[in-house]
């Protein structure tokens, strides 16, 4: 028998109900900005690492462009939503393109000025007629971003640090049922 460490089970942490955030799905493009401990800028798409010359939309482009204020997000990992015109459907009628942070827990004065984050609808307890509610008055007073055509919502899960999405078209998924 070999001589492994023991590893004991993790802590079951106590319920004590969850938290959500509930934030507006962006229709575009996912994006990251990864910067490393040399300050050294990359950026990627959801699935592969983009330059100016192999580009996203004009992500990278963008990004090498406005690269002092890029800088003033520090060091890490910022993925968010590049949107807006000539990216999907431009379902919000806004001109130029936007990049949005999906982590709102950053102080908004902490952002530079190119760079905003999703919009929130609700911060609270997670409850499902909270989310129901969300969903159906932002698809009756339309995005939050301009036009009235919203794409959904995004549920993030404070405690399990994960997120869920509810669209209004394809509820079973791009490839699923309309």
């Amino acid at each position: 028998m070999k001589n492994e460490p023991f590893i004991p089970y993790p802590k079951t942490k106590r319920y004590s109900g969850f938290n959500i955030t509930i934030t507006e799905k962006i229709d575009g493009t996912n994006a990251q900005i990864h910067i490393d401990e040399d300050w050294i800028v990359t950026t990627s798409s959801r699935n592969r690492i983009i330059t100016p010359n192999k580009d996203n939309y004009g992500f990278a482009t963008w990004v090498r462009e406005n690269l002092d204020d890029v800088k003033k997000l520090g060091k890490g990992r910022h993925y968010g939503e590049w949107w807006g015109e000539g990216i999907q459907k431009n379902r919000y009628g806004v001109t130029g393109k936007h990049f949005s942070l999906f982590n709102t827990f950053r102080p908004t004065e902490s952002l530079p000025e190119c760079i905003k984050q999703v919009p929130v609808l609700y911060t609270g307890p997670y409850l499902d007629s909270d989310i129901m509610y969300q969903f159906n008055t932002l698809k009756e007073q339309g995005s939050k971003l301009g036009g009235s055509d919203p794409e959904g919502i995004i549920i993030y899960f404070h405690e399990a640090r994960n997120v869920m999405k509810m669209t209004y078209d394809y509820t079973g998924g791009k490839w699923g049922k309309k």
